[in-house]
């Protein structure tokens, strides 16, 4: 039988949200280790950035901020992002010697004894008296269904497996999703392919102007309600608006950013709509985004009726000892690392309570 090691506080996943809540859990006193493990399924450093596609460089990406207590500066911006911020989390975890432990893959959540839970993983069963969740959203690409789409004849893929614009030359692509992440597609591809049209649910939002704190916080807020109410959260981007840069405005002046309402089915060769138009295809990207990966927590039985898990601050409302960091409102790389900090706090206030106030909370 495996031994179960004991740690006061688990950590899943070593993104920006996961090593914000390491780094102030060893400032506060907790020890590697002993008094915390850092778990990421990754097979190395950089979280959910590692995996993105070549073409997106360091200079295109949109609201990237440094982790607590670490600046990265000096980035080169023609660089992959995927280098950049694999590097800087790297250099981060060797700096306040985090010893996160990878490639481990966290396979169920369960209660334990004595006030503890089980954290059970292909490295092995730790038992914990509080569990941080940083697991975001990369795990888990949201692919809609739609009338005819097993009949397409071309590719269909999804924003996790883009790898760049040449792979499209001289076809024709359909992209699907009003994101950031549709719009970049987009930009990328319109000067290999033969054509690309622009699918979205509702018609964009474009935000002209600086993005200041006071729109932030009114953003943030719309994705916090939903939270509070136990409904799956909302993208912090998806209320916040596209930015309208040089890129995105030559784009909409050359008719890459022509946007066309969602088609009603797929067929062998492309999309119809109900009024019978119809656009040929022979790729359709499916940039409609992602959403929060949280089956190992299926055996606590966290999730409302609504579908999300009820979350105050970063506590989950049903179970005290579990907290959401990068979930809903902290899902931006601001919003994590202030996640990270609020989530310690909290923790260091439930295990001074001891475990049998904890569990009652």
């Amino acid at each position: 039988m495996n031994r179960v090691r004991e740690v006061e506080v688990v950590v899943v996943g070593a993104g920006q949200a996961g090593l914000s809540a390491a780094f102030h859990l060893r400032r506060t006193g907790f020890e590697p280790e002993r008094g915390f493990v850092v778990l990421d399924r990754s097979p190395g450093p950089g979280g959910a950035w590692q995996f993105r596609w070549p073409s997106l460089t360091y200079g295109k990406v949109h609201g990237m901020n440094s982790l607590p207590g670490m600046e990265l500066t000096g980035a080169d911006p023609a660089r992959p992002s995927a280098e950049v911020v694999s590097e800087y989390f790297a250099a981060y975890e060797r700096a306040f010697g985090l010893r996160v432990r990878r490639p481990v893959e966290v396979r169920a959540v369960r209660e334990g004894s004595g006030g503890r839970l089980l954290v059970e993983t292909s490295a092995g069963t730790w038992a914990t008296r509080a569990l941080i969740n940083a697991t975001g959203t990369w795990d888990r690409p949201f692919w809609p269904r739609y009338p005819g789409q097993e009949s397409f004849r071309g590719r269909q893929l999804h924003t996790a497996q883009y790898a760049g614009p040449r792979e499209f030359a001289g076809q024709r692509v359909v992209v699907v999703g009003g994101g950031a992440s549709g719009t970049q597609h987009l930009l990328e591809i319109a000067p290999y392919a033969a054509a690309t049209t622009w699918v979205t649910r509702r018609p964009p939002v474009f935000r002209e102007g600086p993005f200041d704190e006071d729109a932030g916080r009114a953003a943030v807020a719309l994705v916090e309600e939903r939270v509070r109410r136990g409904l799956p959260p909302r993208s912090v981007v998806s209320v916040t608006g596209l930015p309208l840069n040089d890129a995105v405005r030559r784009g909409i002046e050359d008719g890459t950013l022509d946007r066309r309402p969602l088609f009603e089915r797929i067929t062998p060769d492309g999309a119809e709509w109900s009024d019978g138009r119809r656009v040929a295809a022979d790729v359709i990207l499916w940039a409609t985004g992602f959403r929060a990966a949280l089956g190992h927590l299926a055996p606590l039985r966290l999730r409302e009726p609504g579908g999300g898990i009820r979350v105050e601050g970063t506590r989950a409302v049903a179970d005290p000892r579990i907290h959401l960091v990068g979930y809903g409102p902290s899902a931006s790389t601001i919003g994590a690392n202030r996640a990270g900090r609020a989530a310690v706090r909290d923790i260091r206030r439930l295990l001074a309570a001891g475990p049998e106030e904890a569990v009652a909370a």
